[in-house]
């Protein structure tokens, strides 16, 4: 790849909502240490393809260009990852992009994740506060816990584990393995275990943990490497034993 002096990029694209996808070819200069996201830059700065014609400029979503966001998710050669941290070098040619599939497609690679903060909202991915007001200091986390909540703290919604997910899809309540491991995130802490019952309650409902069917795509693909099997699996646990004492207490 070294060698090449030019790459080409086959992108699925859409003009609008609803839209018929169609494919179109892009060649590009090849520069060393090059990503997706500049290769997809230059087609900006010259939206030529391959047969000469002057087209639309690709419509695609980035931000931080750090792997930190989340916004540049994509299928990259068959594979859900983030466009910024993935080297065209490293890639095989034609390189070709898609939209992901489990969310409605917008415009071209871009695509509507509002389910994702649906979820969130569903399972209270927030810590509650009495008031605007200083509280003082809060409550103490031992460093071991500190160290596990930190992975799950990494999450950017960036749609991977929900794109691998079989289990996801317009069709399914599932609310996916990304609200899931906010909500093991969020039971963790000492405040917002306080809204503890009210997330499994949404775990052992009919969008809930009974949809996962421990395909384990969502821990291969996540681009944080975030432990969600671990998370699922304690999860279960909880709504287990949530569920027969709320039966017992009938």
């Amino acid at each position: 790849m070294a060698d090449t002096k030019e790459i080409r990029l086959k992108i699925k694209r859409t003009d609008h909502t609803g839209g018929e996808s169609y494919w179109e070819e892009f060649n590009i200069p090849f520069r060393k240490n090059m990503n997706v996201i500049s290769a997809l830059m230059e087609i900006q700065r010259n939206p030529i393809n391959i047969n000469g014609e002057k087209v639309r400029s690709v419509a695609w979503e980035y931000n931080c260009l750090e792997e930190v966001c989340g916004a540049c998710s994509m299928r990259i050669n068959g594979k859900v990852r983030q466009a910024c941290s993935t080297l065209v070098d490293r890639l095989e040619q034609p390189i070709q992009l898609e939209p992901m599939e489990t969310f409605p497609v917008e415009k071209d690679l871009v695509v509507n994740r509002d389910r994702m903060f649906a979820a969130l909202k569903k399972i209270k991915g927030w810590i509650p506060i009495d008031g605007t007001y200083a509280m003082g200091a809060g409550p103490l986390i031992s460093s071991d816990d500190q160290q596990e909540a930190y992975k799950y703290s990494t999450c950017m919604t960036c749609g991977c584990c929900l794109e691998a997910c079989p289990n996801v899809n317009s069709g399914s309540p599932f609310i996916g393995p990304q609200a899931l491991g906010q909500t093991k995130y969020f039971n963790m802490h000492p405040t917002g275990s306080q809204q503890k019952s009210s997330r499994l309650e949404v775990i052992i409902g009919e969008e809930g943990i009974a949809n996962c069917g421990n395909s384990q795509n969502c821990v291969q693909v996540c681009p944080k490497e975030i432990p969600l099997t671990t998370a699922i699996a304690e999860l279960n646990k909880d709504a287990n034993r949530y569920a027969m004492w709320s039966w017992l207490k009938k």
